[in-house]
């Protein structure tokens, strides 16, 4: 019993270096730019990720984000002059996303594709964009208008022992009487566990 106990403990330890530096997860919060093409507004906004790893090569991830208001100009000719007028849209947009991502398994440099699935809500709300009108817009998710979507996606993540940087360009596709494909960018801090 000794001789067992004792081989366990030194399996263990054995393998002590490699399981602390295995990754578990990651953590990170992101800024983010999709350019919606039926309107051709461009939105910008916050967001966050969770991601638990099945293995080094392979993790599974949620994120959502919030994207603020945007404004536009419009032009046109009055009798020869040209005006400018801005105007604000009070247009967001409200997106989750689930699905794994394949990286590379090593380095400071790593390389990475997904593929996720989930949701998207486009909204007019003439409220300011604060964080009350974000939860709220979250509470009421399940009575507005919510389409499908899809998001095939890639990018490249430096990482600096558990602190990393990632950019990320995509296709957000959601279907609402069709499939629309829109430029998903994102970049931000992460926090390896």
């Amino acid at each position: 019993m000794r001789r067992y106990i004792a081989g366990l403990i030194l399996l263990g330890l054995a393998l002590a270096p490699t399981a602390s530096a295995q990754d578990h997860g990651q953590v990170g919060i992101y800024g983010e730019y999709v350019r919606v093409q039926q309107t051709s507004t461009s939105m910008a906004g916050l967001g966050g990720r969770f991601a638990l790893n099945a293995n080094r090569a392979l993790a599974f991830e949620a994120e959502m984000s919030y994207d603020f208001e945007q404004a536009f100009t419009e032009g046109f000719t009055n009798t020869g002059t040209g005006t400018v007028t801005l105007q604000r849209t009070n247009m967001r947009l409200l997106q989750g996303l689930f699905g794994p991502k394949l990286q590379t398994p090593h380095g400071p440099l790593r390389l990475f594709v997904t593929v996720k699935g989930g949701f998207v809500n486009f909204r007019l709300d003439p409220q300011p964009a604060t964080f009350s009108t974000f939860s709220s817009s979250v509470a009421n998710l399940r009575s507005q208008d919510v389409s499908g979507a899809l998001y095939p996606g890639g990018g490249i993540e430096l990482r600096f022992g558990p602190l990393g940087f990632r950019l990320e360009a995509g296709d957000l596709v959601y279907f609402n009487s069709g499939a629309h494909s829109n430029l998903r960018l994102t970049f931000g801090p992460a926090l390896n566990f």
